[in-house]
C-alpha cells in the first residue's frame, strides 16, 4: 500500500481549496502542500461556465484561476483524477480510491457538492447534464446551436443563468419549475414576474408548477412527459435544481455533519486538526446567531482563505458576509446576506434609471439586500445588516442608490 507524508492535505481541488493552499503557502514557504481532486483539472472557478464562458465569448482557459506552472512555483502538488474516500482522524490518514494512504499534519475538506439529480423515470438517460462542471460546460456548448432545443429543469440560479446562455446563443430553450415564477426563493413576485416577462420576450418558453416525471432518449432527441400532462421533444436536457453538500467522506470519519460539515468560528470540525471550507460547510454565522451554508463563490474564496491561515498557525475567525452576484440577458445584480422571499421585502427603485435596492427584512431588521444595476455599494450593504438595528421600510428609501444608470 502506497503511502505519503504532507504537511498540509487538501481534499478537493476547487475554489476553497485553492484559496486555502495559496494563504498557507504565504503563512509558510516550506511546509508540503497536497491538493487531491477527483476532477480531470486544477483548480478553477464555476461562475463563467453559466456567465463569462456564454455572455462574453470567454475561452474555457478564462475558468481557470492560475496557470498549471503558478502552483509548481509555489510547489503546491495537483493530483488531478483522485478521490479520497477515508479518513483516519486518529492515526490521521487519508485513504483514495487506489488504496494510496496520505499522512496529514492538517486537512481541509473543501469537497462542495454534487448535483441533485433528476427526479423523473429515466432522469438518468444517456446525455442528461446535471450542469455543474467544466466538462459539462465543454459538452453543452458543443451542442448548442443555433435552431437546436433544450429543456432546462430548474428556475433558481442555475437553471435561469443556463436558460439565459443557451437563448444567447440562439437555443429554443424551455424552462421547467416547480415554483411558481423565476427564482422566487430571492425576487419579490413583481420583480420575478417581470423578469421572467424579459426571459419570455427572449424567446424562452416558461413552464410554471411543472417538472419531468419521465423522459426516454433515443436517435439523439428526448421524448419529456411533465407533471402537468406535456409531452416534450428536446435535443438537449439540462438540469439545475441545486446541489447537496459532499458530508459522506467527514460521516464516515465520524466528524459532525448535517446539512454541511459543521465547523467551530475558526472553520475546525469536531476532530483535531480537520478544517472545512466552501460548499460544503456549515459554520456558524455571527450576525444571524445560527449555522449558514452558503453556496457561492465569495464565501468559498474567503473561507478557503481563512481555514489556510488558521491550518498555518493563524487564529482567524470567519466573521466575512458574502456576497453573491448574476446577469441574465441585460439584468444584473449583487446580493449579500440573507436575500430569501420568506423575509419581509422593500423595494426602492429608481423608475427613470430602472435600477434599485431590495432589502429583505426580518423583525425590522435588514438581513439581506439585493441591488438591482447598482453596482461599487456592496460594503454599504454590509454595513446596513451588521449594523442590526431596527428599521422601518421608508427609512431605508434612498439608503443605497446609484450615482449612474444601469439598464435593468
Amino acid at each position: 500500500m502506497n503511502e505519503r507524508k504532507v504537511r498540509y492535505l487538501i481534499v478537493g481541488g476547487g475554489l476553497a481549496g485553492a484559496s486555502a493552499a495559496q494563504a498557507i503557502r504565504r503563512r509558510d514557504a516550506n511546509g508540503s502542500i497536497l491538493i487531491l481532486t477527483d476532477e480531470p483539472h486544477h483548480p478553477y472557478d464555476r461562475p463563467p461556465l453559466t456567465k463569462a464562458l456564454w455572455l462574453q465569448g470567454k475561452p474555457p482557459e478564462y475558468v481557470f484561476l492560475h496557470e498549471r506552472e503558478f502552483y509548481e512555483r509555489k510547489v503546491i502538488d495537483i493530483r488531478t483524477g483522485t478521490r479520497a474516500v477515508g479518513i483516519d482522524p486518529v492515526n490521521r490518514v487519508v485513504t483514495d480510491t487506489h488504496c494510496r494512504q496520505f499522512l496529514y499534519d492538517k486537512l481541509l475538506l473543501a469537497t462542495g457538492g454534487a448535483p441533485r439529480r433528476l427526479d423523473a423515470q429515466g432522469g438518468g438517460a444517456e446525455g442528461v447534464c446535471h450542469y455543474r462542471t467544466l466538462d459539462d460546460y465543454l459538452a453543452t456548448r458543443l451542442l448548442a446551436r443555433p435552431g437546436r432545443s433544450a429543456l432546462v429543469v430548474g428556475g433558481g440560479f442555475i437553471g435561469s443563468e443556463l436558460a439565459a446562455a443557451l437563448a444567447s446563443k440562439e437555443v429554443d430553450v424551455t424552462m421547467a419549475f416547480t415554483s411558481p415564477y423565476l427564482c422566487s426563493h430571492v425576487f419579490p413576485e413583481p420583480l420575478g414576474r417581470a423578469l421572467q416577462a424579459r426571459f419570455r420576450e427572449h424567446g424562452v418558453r416558461i413552464l410554471t408548477r411543472d417538472t419531468p416525471v419521465a423522459l426516454s432518449h433515443g436517435r439523439g432527441r428526448y421524448s419529456v412527459a411533465t407533471k402537468g400532462g406535456r409531452r416534450l421533444d428536446t435535443d438537449m436536457v439540462l438540469v439545475g435544481v441545486g446541489i447537496d453538500p459532499e458530508v459522506s467522506l467527514a460521516q464516515t470519519a465520524g466528524l459532525a455533519a448535517r446539512d454541511g460539515v459543521e465547523v467551530d468560528e475558526y472553520l475546525q470540525t469536531s476532530a483535531p486538526d480537520i478544517y472545512a471550507a466552501g460548499d460544503n460547510c456549515s459554520f456558524p454565522s455571527l450576525p444571524w446567531g445560527r449555522r449558514r451554508r452558503i453556496e457561492h463563490w465569495d464565501n468559498a474564496a474567503e473561507q478557503g482563505r481563512v481555514a489556510g491561515e488558521n491550518m498555518a498557525g493563524g487564529h482567524e475567525n470567519y466573521s466575512h458576509l458574502p456576497f453573491f452576484f448574476s446577469d441574465l440577458f441585460d439584468f444584473g445584480y449583487e446580493a449579500v446576506g440573507e436575500v430569501d422571499t420568506q423575509h419581509d421585502t422593500f423595494c426602492d427603485w429608481e423608475v427613470e434609471n430602472k435600477v434599485g435596492a431590495v432589502y429583505y427584512l426580518k423583525d425590522r431588521r435588514v438581513r439581506g439586500v439585493m441591488l438591482c444595476g447598482i453596482y461599487g455599494r456592496m460594503e454599504d450593504a454590509r454595513r446596513l445588516i451588521l449594523k442590526g438595528e431596527r428599521v422601518s421600510p421608508s427609512s431605508l428609501r434612498g439608503a443605497i442608490s446609484s450615482s449612474r444608470s444601469f439598464s435593468a
